[in-house]
């Protein structure tokens, strides 16, 4: 089984969204009332942007009186599992896709009480400003992974520069675009690696979290970012669903939008992570 480490100390790593804890009639494994502002509340996420933002969060709902532990993980799996398990009480981590797979592949009932972030996947290059500057032949580089190079595909379908089968969705590949006419050329690379392709090719399309690894500009690099609705993009805070009207947890998924909260992602992500609607 894959191990996750609970961050208890004061120095512990920074810490992650919310979700609600399962209790019988209400009451916490305290003996508490689930809605109480004493009990700490501990909330699970990932090394990382999503455990900062959270513990962003911590400090506004400190001052409100909600005590939040941070509870930190290094996979995308055990979170969840932590949740459903009862031994935290939410998380903030996914968007509402891998939520949801997740709760059919494993027959829980996890729901999101709220939106917390954005991580747009978008269009970036070092030799246009737009989209519509991209010649006739230009190489156009996609993640070479299933669900990411679909989604890139689709991302250039919605810029308006090709058309892909009907149907298709997240599982398009290079073999559905179906109309092309400046005859761009598709070249698939390691996500990872697509930030050090950008002086090799016309553009690329890549993830946020690997805009932020290189250091890449969003203003100055990226053409063209996915909508702010985009549901790959919508990062949620998600509990058991026992506990999705939880007073408690619901006032957490509101500081997520909190001015104090809106200036820290401002000011330490420089536009790759935004506030969620």
């Amino acid at each position: 089984m894959i191990q996750w480490k609970k961050k208890f100390l004061p120095l512990a790593l920074l810490a992650v969204l919310a979700v609600g804890l399962a209790g019988c009639g209400g009451q916490g494994d305290n003996g508490q009332s689930a809605g109480s502002s004493d009990k700490e509340i501990k909330i699970g996420a990932t090394a990382g942007p999503h455990a900062e933002v959270v513990e962003a969060v911590a400090k506004e709902a400190e001052k409100q009186g909600i005590h939040i532990k941070v509870v930190e993980f290094s996979d995308y799996i055990t979170p969840d599992k932590a949740l459903a398990d009862g031994d935290i009480d939410l998380v903030s981590y996914q968007h509402k896709p891998f939520l949801d797979n997740f709760n059919k592949q494993n027959g829980t009932d996890l729901v999101p009480i709220g939106n917390t972030i954005l991580m747009r996947m978008g269009i970036y290059s070092d030799k246009y400003k737009s989209v519509d500057a991209l010649p006739d032949g230009a190489v156009i580089a996609i993640p070479n992974d299933p669900t990411n190079g679909g989604r890139g595909l689709a991302l250039l379908q919605r810029a308006g520069l090709l058309k892909l089968k009907e149907g298709v969705g997240f599982k398009a590949t290079p073999a559905d675009v179906v109309d092309n006419p400046k005859h761009f050329q598709f070249k698939e690379i390691e996500a990872a690696q697509l930030p050090r392709s950008l002086g090799d090719v016309d553009a690329a399309v890549i993830t946020m979290n690997y805009v932020m690894s290189a250091g890449l500009n969003v203003k100055e690099q990226g053409i063209f970012l996915e909508p702010k609705d985009e549901p790959l993009a919508v990062m949620v805070l998600a509990v058991r669903a026992q506990d999705k009207d939880n007073p408690t947890y619901k006032k957490i998924a509101e500081i997520f939008h909190s001015d104090g909260v809106k200036k820290f992602i401002a000011d330490k992500y420089n536009g790759t992570i935004e506030p969620a609607e």
